[in-house]
């Protein structure tokens, strides 16, 4: 089954997090050999994935941007590597703002265009997921990875992410993207306060309410922490899985995660307990 039409099916599905990054804020240098890296997605495949999501740009705080041929040299044997070895039902997603990058991964065999700039960085975005008909994800950020936590501040942010959200799939569906193509992500810790993505994650049932399929990205991620007085992020597994089971019940489509075992198991039981 195409990814597309898994994506306007009612269960929620995994997205699994592989950073071929240097510098990423919990696993930064972990998998950039491609054997490991390759050995991590097939891992998180394995533990329950059905999506691996590739990216060779670190979207932390205070992150520099990357070249588009950095990108490229980064994650293009991971992805041809992957696309042979993943199981059917896997597909593989590509974490970039740039068309470019977008595009030599899409031919090496990538699915779905995670966008993190919502086709704001690269104009050409929107033209290639439309040409391709390939489904993107347009996320919500204030700001840009280097600035975005410096001093973000909304009125009502619900409000003001939601409307960021349906302008952007607006903008999409006029480059001649499809609406079923579309999936929404609030951007939780992307230009965030603590109560901001507090906020947005006591309010999910408003975004799934536009009918995209949202995804939703929470894991190991500071604000969490900060609630826990936890430093370290890969101690912070539970408070992520607590999210997932939240969000399962509110009708999010996917969950964007690094520790697969553990969410696919507050996913089916909280999918379970919704359908009870």
């Amino acid at each position: 089954m195409r990814l597309l039409d898994r994506l306007q099916e009612p269960k929620p599905m995994l997205m699994g997090i592989l950073n071929v990054t240097p510098d990423s804020f919990s696993d930064g240098g972990r998998y950039l050999d491609v054997r490991a890296a390759v050995a991590q997605g097939l891992k998180l495949a394995e533990e329950g994935a059905e999506i691996i999501d590739v990216g060779g740009e670190s979207t932390r705080p205070g992150a520099e941007p990357v070249a588009a041929e950095e990108q490229i040299r980064r994650v293009l044997p991971v992805i041809e590597a992957l696309s042979e070895a993943l199981p059917a039902d896997c597909s593989i997603s590509i974490d970039t703002t740039i068309a470019e990058v977008a595009k030599a991964a899409i031919q090496a065999g990538a699915a779905l265009i995670n966008d993190v700039s919502a086709g704001r960085a690269d104009p050409q975005m929107f033209q290639l997921a439309a040409s391709h008909k390939l489904p993107i994800v347009l996320m919500h950020m204030q700001g840009t990875p280097k600035t975005m936590q410096d001093n973000p501040v909304y009125q009502d942010v619900v409000a003001e992410v939601l409307a960021f959200l349906k302008a952007r799939a607006l903008a999409a569906q006029q480059a001649g993207i499809a609406r079923e193509q579309i999936l929404i992500d609030p951007g939780i810790g992307f230009g965030k306060r603590r109560n901001d993505n507090l906020q947005l994650l006591a309010h999910l049932d408003r975004f799934v309410a536009t009918g995209f399929p949202v995804l939703l990205g929470t894991s190991r991620k500071r604000f969490m922490g900060q609630i826990l007085d936890v430093g370290e992020p890969t101690e912070l597994v539970a408070a992520t899985v607590a999210t997932t089971a939240l969000g399962v019940m509110a009708g999010v489509k996917v969950f964007r995660v690094h520790d697969v075992k553990a969410n696919r198991q507050a996913l089916e039981v909280a999918w379970a307990i919704r359908n009870a």
